[in-house]
């Protein structure tokens, strides 16, 4: 039988690839703020963890093949970078915290919070600009 057929499909690899990208970024971000990394690796882990979280892209995704590139190559570049400059005892350290959390339930009503409060701002935003006498 052919080895691919019981391999994780190419969606669950992706899938486990965004996992771990995900995982090494937090771990920066926590490397970042620890007091133990050297002063520059916390800059660039600081810049590449949030690039990597960011919702904005250097590229925009949907600028064909070019929109991946900076998923594909600059954030792992990035944190490669970040990891190569972190020394081995504290990477293993904020690692297996960025792989705990990553682990625990994320709280769909701490989610719902956010979003209502979102609204809340939005509706006073508008009800300012309806209200306001320059309108």
């Amino acid at each position: 039988m052919c080895g691919a057929m019981t391999g994780k499909s190419l969606s669950e690899r992706i899938g486990d690839l965004g996992h771990r990208l995900a995982v090494e970024a937090h771990a920066a971000w926590l490397a970042a703020r620890d007091p133990r990394t050297p002063l520059i690796a916390r800059l660039l882990a600081v810049a590449v963890a949030a690039y990597a979280l960011s919702p904005i892209d250097l590229i925009p995704d949907f600028v064909p093949v070019l929109g991946w590139l900076d998923d594909l190559l600059i954030v792992p570049a990035g944190l490669w970078l970040v990891r190569q400059m972190i020394p081995d005892p504290l990477w293993r350290e904020v690692h297996a915290a960025a792989e705990l959390a990553s682990e625990r339930p994320s709280s769909r009503a701490g989610m719902a919070f956010i979003l209502l409060l979102w609204a809340g701002l939005l509706y006073l935003v508008y009800w300012a600009v309806r209200t306001s006498p320059w309108h």
